[in-house]
């Protein structure tokens, strides 16, 4: 795509974005689907390069059907922003959020879906109740299909461009681990902290997510302690979790560390090293993700500690938050395929109530995993 507005346009060839869509049309006619609105905006940034950030107010909606060329419904006034910042040529207008439904309806009756069976991404952000309410007002005979996990499924295995961004992306994260590392100190603050991180990584050209979690002392016992002006302190634990991020993919890691001494946390770690080491032995293509998720909680289950409250891990990629991915989790029956990539962030529940522990991202190979980060997940020892 070319456009004469300075600093637009998409980080992939066009050619990555078309292979992109034939594979989740694939995955359309696989779920014996007529068509797919996609809404969440993570699965629309990795089908058109449109990161959605104009569509907070109401849906733009990417409708998929076998057939004919993706059509993006969006809002009048952002209809230059999306040509200039996605791949799609086919777009359709509405004025306002009130005539989302009346428009939408139309395009779907003109492509003669209106007694179709029709997925939606019922399982994600960014589709309200009301959004599809109106739908079904206007389009009664519609079928509604719940495709939550369609194009996550597709998105799940990546293309080299993808794993190029993404050790792009490590790579920066990285950097910001070893500089958390070297500046840990008494009486620095985790705001110093951050803005710290952040200076590094601008100097080498890259780029921090802006959700990070970087809490000291008692403040680790928060899940996701955003910067503070809270001063780190001798025999603390401190720990953070970040991401580098490039082009929309956030590659993350955890790491933990003392100033001096602090046996919780301490033992905290040594148990989440153990459990995350037995995931990642668990992973290769063809096991389910169940079973990885299993393999590292049965490590906390034989500690006879109950100290994990959550997954063990994730599918990442575009939109490191987004709903409705492949989620490593107890009875999850997803296949583990090569060229997946996967974060598994092993933080422990302490009986005093600190949070901490380790993680590490992975890519699935044919034999196993390769560990993308080069910082050792060790505790680390101020």
């Amino acid at each position: 795509m070319t456009t004469d507005i300075p600093f637009t346009g998409v980080p992939f060839p066009r050619s990555e974005y078309e292979r992109r869509q034939e594979n989740a049309l694939a995955a359309v006619q696989r779920a014996g689907l007529d068509a797919l609105l996609v809404t969440a905006h993570g699965h629309l940034r990795y089908l058109t390069g449109y990161h959605g950030y104009g569509a907070y107010f109401a849906p733009f909606p990417l409708i998929l059907t076998p057939g004919r060329a993706p059509t993006f419904v969006v809002r009048e006034f952002e209809v230059e922003g999306v040509r200039a910042e996605s791949c799609i040529d086919e777009m359709v207008a509405y004025t306002e959020q009130y005539d989302f439904a009346t428009v939408c309806a139309d395009i779907l009756r003109r492509y003669g879906l209106q007694g179709r069976r029709v997925g939606f991404e019922l399982g994600c952000w960014n589709l309200a109740p009301n959004d599809l309410s109106a739908l079904q007002v206007r389009l009664p005979d519609m079928k509604v299909v719940d495709a939550t996990r369609l194009v996550a499924s597709v998105a799940a295995v990546k293309s080299e461009l993808e794993l190029k961004t993404i050790r792009d992306a490590i790579a920066i994260t990285d950097l910001a681990v070893r500089t958390f590392q070297n500046s840990l100190r008494e009486g620095i603050t985790e705001v110093e902290m951050s803005t710290i991180l952040d200076a590094e990584v601008k100097k080498a050209g890259g780029e921090l997510r802006p959700a990070r979690t970087i809490v000291f002392g008692e403040r680790t016992k928060l899940s996701h302690g955003s910067p503070m002006p809270h001063a780190m302190a001798k025999d603390q634990p401190a720990m953070i979790e970040l991401g580098g991020w490039k082009y929309g993919y956030a590659v993350g890691l955890v790491r933990g560390a003392v100033l001096g001494d602090h046996s919780d946390a301490e033992s905290l770690h040594d148990l989440s090293v153990e459990a995350l080491e037995a995931t990642i032995a668990a992973i290769k293509p063809g096991v389910t993700a169940g079973e990885v998720d299993a393999a590292g909680r049965n490590v906390i289950v034989r500690s006879g500690r109950q100290v994990l409250r959550h997954r063990v891990g994730y599918q990442t990629g575009i939109h490191w938050t987004e709903r409705g991915n492949i989620s490593l989790e107890p009875g999850a029956a997803d296949i583990i395929e090569a060229g997946m990539t996967l974060h598994m962030p092993l933080i422990l529940s302490g009986e005093s109530g600190h949070l901490f522990g380790t993680s590490e991202h992975v890519l699935v190979t044919e034999r196993g995993v390769e560990i993308l980060s080069r910082t050792p997940h060790k505790l680390y020892r101020a």
